[in-house]
């Protein structure tokens, strides 16, 4: 618990012989002057109260109190801008004086406080099993200030909170094994749980996406019996032999992802011949003139097509986000296909000299070279893993291939001078899409992973975490992570919406047509990749916080389900549970509150975009897994 800044100033007085002498009077006087000093003590520390939002020697701080605690009511707050937020600060140990920060030349001039607050102040005690998550109540937007410009102002020790993630953790499996009872009961082998009508659904065709979407997740958290019966079902009864056109992007980072990683973490074979099996069909799509894959291919057929509302272009952040995956399977099948066709790829990308190395989201691929078919830049929808691939396919490889971190690199500069903005009036820094040229104001919550990867590609750095790329890279991907957080805290269910609009002079409200939550992950994901990389404890309050108001709105008897309005508190959930709420949400934030976990970023695994996670090329190697490319 942090010091409190009170400090008394007792005032003194000198004796007198002749009011010491008058023995009669003592006790009046005395009592007098007891009366007197509590007035007065009152009255300074009420005015100390008035003022405790400034940064003096006499302010005054309540004790800290949980940041999530369900009994107390929002509190107004005065910021030192003259801004008073609903539930802002509450339980904070400081009230940070503004630092000026009102456009983007500022924060990038900014340097992060780090460590010199004092200690962490915002543990909380042990969750008890039988926690009472109806009675969640959300807290309002604009805590944790301190945090919002890429501090980390407190400091803490290694582990110093794993006690409370365990008994968090506990609770994150749980909400596991509720989803999985359900599927399991009403839809198992099918590729969706309805999880209000408790039906099966098999929009994707029939090949179990959730099913094998959460086979790495059942390992993970230790659910070896569900995960056996899972590859039970695999070994008998999943076939991809169905005569339907399929996302060539979601079934190979749904599918073919979850097959190779539970292969990689289990060494069944048997989900290592599916994997060979799915891989062989989707690889089809790659048939193309300029190799820039089509965006659907029927797998009985081969027959491969683009998408007819994209104006029969292909889809950057699809065609992008294919490689980690088919480089995988070249090396565990021995087909150099796999790998120099999809590397070509971002060849091909890279000989298009994108001005800023930023890409627009759709390609021309019938033609004899790939040509751009539009001129919308964003990391979200539709661009954003192909950034991500970009610096996971050099980790991949063990860092040797030095084209993709080059090309990374160059796109993240383009990102800072483009797309990077920051808000009125409260500073928040998020990342803008672009529009012909003209800037639109506004972050899909797919945007959010760049917290995660900015700070993978900081810490992994060849010029080193110290350097000034590294430490302009990180301080972003904090600050950013703090926009996503707010994203939920501000809304009121305490969940984010689908995207958001940035307001001059209002900040954030979400976007228009948009207020549906899908059990979307890429704000954990991106509180497990900073506490995984800088163990700030921060990041597993804002992700329990989270996942607490995912408890209290989108659970529904046999499962989850998204949100058609985040607005609404009492809205039921739809009858709608996507296979990534258990294969990348849940996963990330078991993962987050997991001391013991196996997953290593910086010197072991890598993951895909879909949260499914594999050794990197160099530690196959020295843990003796053949690699047929070679044979």
């Amino acid at each position: 618990m942090a010091k409190s800044a009170l400090r008394r100033r007792r005032g003194t007085r000198k004796s007198s012989g002749s009011f010491l002498s008058n023995a009669g009077f003592l006790p009046a006087l005395l009592g007098a002057c007891v009366l007197i000093f509590i007035g007065l003590a009152g009255g300074i520390l009420m005015g100390l109260m008035a003022f405790s939002g400034t940064k003096s020697d006499f302010s005054l701080r309540k004790p800290l109190e949980p940041i999530l605690s369900l009994s107390r009511k929002n509190s107004v707050v005065s910021h030192t801008d003259g801004r008073s937020t609903q539930g802002a600060n509450a339980g904070s140990a400081e009230q940070v004086v503004d630092d000026g920060i009102i456009n983007k030349e500022d924060f990038l001039k900014h340097e992060p406080i780090i460590g010199n607050q004092g200690a962490f102040p915002y543990h909380q005690q042990l969750v008890e099993q039988d926690h009472d998550f109806f009675s969640f109540k959300p807290q309002g937007g604009g805590r944790f200030d301190e945090y919002k410009h890429g501090n980390s102002p407190y400091s803490y020790s290694p582990g110093e909170s794993d006690a409370l993630a365990r008994s968090r953790r506990y609770h994150i499996k749980k909400a596991m094994q509720h989803a999985w009872t359900g599927y399991e009961t009403y839809a198992f082998g099918k590729d969706e749980l309805k999880p209000k009508s408790m039906k099966g659904d098999n929009g994707w065709g029939g090949i179990g996406i959730t099913l094998v979407d959460s086979l790495d997740t059942l390992w993970l958290m230790d659910m070896k019996d569900e995960f056996y019966r899972a590859r039970d079902w695999v070994k008998n009864h999943l076939d991809h032999n169905i005569y339907k056109a399929v996302s060539v992007f979601e079934t190979t980072i749904r599918s073919l992802g979850g097959l190779l990683s539970a292969y990689d973490w289990s060494g069944d074979e048997v989900f290592l011949d599916q994997a060979k099996d799915l891989g062989s069909r989707l690889f089809k799509s790659f048939n193309t003139p300029t190799g820039i894959p089509t965006s659907q291919v029927n797998l009985a057929t081969g027959q491969s097509k683009n998408i007819a509302w994209t104006g029969n272009s292909a889809i950057t952040a699809e065609f992008g986000t294919l490689q980690l995956e088919f480089r995988m399977l070249a090396r565990l099948s021995g087909i150099l296909d796999y790998k120099e066709k999809s590397e070509h790829i971002y060849k091909l990308m890279n000989d298009m000299h994108p001005a800023h190395g930023l890409y627009p989201y759709f390609i021309r691929n019938q033609g004899n070279k790939p040509e751009f078919a539009n001129n919308k830049l964003t990391f979200g929808a539709m661009s954003d893993s192909f950034y991500e691939y970009m610096l996971k396919i050099w980790l991949q490889g063990g860092r040797k291939e030095q084209f993709y971190r080059d090309m990374y690199d160059k796109s993240m500069q383009g990102m800072f001078d483009e797309l990077l903005q920051v808000s009125s009036p409260s500073g928040l820094v998020y990342i803008a899409d672009k529009n012909n040229g003209v800037l639109d104001t506004k972050m899909d919550h797919l945007v959010c992973f760049m917290g995660g990867l900015l700070a993978l590609g900081a810490y992994t750095d060849p010029l080193g975490l110290q350097s000034e790329r590294a430490q302009r890279d990180l301080k972003t991907a904090k600050a950013i992570t703090y926009t996503c957080y707010q994203m939920y805290a501000r809304m009121e269910t305490g969940i984010s919406p689908e995207y958001i609009q940035f307001f001059p002079g209002k900040d954030f409200q979400s976007g228009r047509g948009a207020p549906h939550y899908l059990l979307r992950p890429e704000t954990v994901e991106s509180f497990f990749i900073l506490y995984h990389l800088t163990g700030d404890p921060i990041y597993r309050e804002w992700g329990w916080e989270v996942f607490q108001a995912i408890e209290r709105y989108c659970r529904t008897v046999a499962g989850y389900g998204s949100l058609k309005d985040v607005h609404l508190p009492d809205i039921e959930p739809e009858d709608k549970m996507e296979s990534f709420y258990l294969a990348e949400t849940l996963k990330y934030l078991y993962l987050l509150f997991d001391p013991e976990t196996p997953v290593d970023l910086l010197h072991k695994h890598v993951f895909n975009t879909e949260a499914h996670p594999m050794r990197i090329f160099p530690i196959m190697d020295e843990e003796g897994v053949m690699d047929l490319l070679k044979q």
